[in-house]
C-alpha cells in the first residue's frame, strides 16, 4: 500500500469538488508554505510541494478520473503503463495552474498589475492607456429638455509636441534597457521555479531614456489647460454622464488616451419642474375664474400657449398639455406638461368685493357644492 497521502486530504477538500473549490484551497496552501515565505524550512517547503503536486493531478480531468479509478497506482504506470507520473508536476506542465501560480507570485513578490491588458509577475506591454478624466457641467433646464453644445476647460496631459511623446532629447532616443535586455522582466530561480518580476531599472518598459527631453523632463506627456466642446443632447437629466471617448490623459509610450466623463447637473427652473420627461407647473387662478371658467395662458418650453379652465375646477386639479414637454433621450417624442392649479384666496379685501362675497356666502346657504355638501353629510353620518 501506498504511503503518499490522499490528495482530496492534502487540500482539504471534499471528492466532488470543482475546480474553482480546489483552486481556493490549493492558493490558500501555496500563500501558507511557499518558501519565499518561508525561507530555509524544509518542512514548509515539502507541503508546498506536496500541494502542488496534489492540485495539478486534481485540476487536470483525465489524471483525476485515473487517480479516482487507481488512486497513486496510476502514476506508477498503471492502466496499461500510460500512467501520468512523467507528465504531471515534475515535468513542469502546471496546465490549469498556471494562471494560479501567476497570481500568488504576484502576491507574494509584491508584484503590481499592468495597465490595461497587463498582468503582475509576466511581461508587460510597454504602452501605457492614460487615465479617464471627469469634469463637471451646469446647464439650463432649457438646454438640457432639446439639447446644446457648450464647452468645457479641463487640466489633461497631452503628448509632449518637443519630443512627440517619446521622452528623448531632440535628435537622440530610447536606448534599450541593459539589465532586461529589453525584455521589460528580469527572471530569477526560485527553488524549482523560474520567477519573472518587472525589470526595476526600466520599470518594465524595455527601454531607458538617457537623454531626456527638456519640455517634459522624459515623460512624454505634459499638462495643458484645453478647451473642448461638448454636445448634451436633447432630453438629458441631472447627474447623468456623457462620455468623450479618447479625451481623457494621454497615453505613455504610444498607449491610448484616457476617456473623459462629463457629469451633468441642471439649474433650477422659476416656474418648471421636472419628472422624468413631463413638464410640471403650478398655475395660479382666482375663485371667479375656477367657478365661472376662463381661457389663460400658461408658460411652456416652447412659449406661452391658451388653455381652458373649465367651469367648476377644483383646488389641485391636473390638466395635461401633449407634447409640450421634454424632448426624450434619442429624440423619440416628448413627454407632457402637467398643470396644477393652484385657486388663490384674496389675502386682502375691498370694501365692494367684502359685500360681494357676504352675499356669495348667503346664496351659498342655499346651493350646493359636492365636495363640501358630501364633506358635511358623512361628519353627520359618523357622529349620529
Amino acid at each position: 500500500m501506498s504511503d503518499k497521502r490522499d490528495y482530496y486530504e492534502i487540500l482539504g477538500v471534499s471528492k466532488s469538488a470543482t475546480k474553482d473549490e480546489i483552486k481556493k484551497a490549493y492558493r490558500k496552501l501555496a500563500m501558507q508554505f511557499h518558501p519565499d515565505k518561508n525561507p530555509g524550512n524544509k518542512e514548509a517547503e515539502a507541503k508546498f510541494k506536496e500541494a502542488s503536486h496534489a492540485a495539478d493531478i486534481l485540476m487536470d480531468d483525465q489524471k483525476r478520473s485515473m487517480y479516482d479509478r487507481m488512486g497513486h497506482a496510476a502514476e506508477q504506470g498503471g492502466m496499461g503503463g500510460g500512467g501520468f507520473g512523467g507528465g504531471g508536476f515534475q515535468g513542469g506542465d502546471f496546465g490549469d495552474l498556471g494562471d494560479i501560480f501567476g497570481d500568488i507570485f504576484g502576491d507574494i513578490l509584491g508584484g503590481q498589475r499592468g495597465g490595461r491588458g497587463g498582468r503582475g509577475g509576466r511581461a508587460r506591454s510597454r504602452a501605457q492607456a492614460g487615465d479617464d478624466l471627469q469634469t463637471e457641467m451646469i446647464v439650463t433646464f432649457e438646454e438640457a429638455a432639446f439639447g446644446v453644445e457648450k464647452e468645457v476647460q479641463i487640466n489633461r496631459s497631452v503628448q509632449c509636441e518637443t519630443c512627440h511623446g517619446t521622452g528623448a532629447k531632440k535628435g537622440s532616443g530610447p536606448v534599450t534597457c541593459d539589465m532586461c535586455q529589453g525584455h521589460g522582466e528580469v527572471r530569477r530561480q526560485q527553488g524549482f521555479f523560474t520567477i519573472a518580476q518587472p525589470c526595476p531599472k526600466c520599470h518594465g518598459a524595455g527601454q531607458m531614456i538617457k537623454d531626456p527631453c527638456e519640455t517634459c523632463h522624459g515623460r512624454g506627456r505634459s499638462k495643458k489647460r484645453e478647451k473642448l466642446s461638448v454636445k448634451v443632447p436633447a432630453g438629458i437629466d441631472e447627474g447623468q454622464r456623457l462620455k468623450l471617448s479618447g479625451q481623457g490623459d494621454a497615453g505613455a509610450n504610444g498607449g491610448p488616451a484616457g476617456d473623459l466623463y462629463v457629469m451633468i447637473h441642471l439649474e433650477e427652473h422659476e416656474f418648471f419642474k421636472r419628472e422624468d420627461y413631463d413638464v410640471l407647473c403650478e398655475v395660479p387662478i382666482s375663485f371667479s375664474q375656477a367657478a365661472l371658467g376662463c381661457e389663460i395662458e400658461v408658460p411652456t418650453l416652447g412659449g406661452r400657449v391658451s388653455m381652458k379652465i373649465p367651469e367648476g375646477t377644483q383646488a389641485g386639479q391636473k390638466m395635461k398639455l401633449r407634447n409640450k414637454g421634454i424632448t426624450k433621450l434619442g429624440g423619440y417624442g416628448f413627454g407632457d406638461q402637467i398643470i396644477t392649479i393652484h385657486v388663490e384666496t384674496p389675502a386682502k379685501l375691498s370694501k365692494e368685493q367684502r359685500e360681494l362675497f357676504q352675499r356669495l356666502s348667503e346664496l351659498e346657504q342655499n346651493s350646493s357644492n359636492p365636495m363640501t355638501k358630501g364633506f358635511f353629510d358623512r361628519v353627520k353620518e359618523l357622529f349620529q
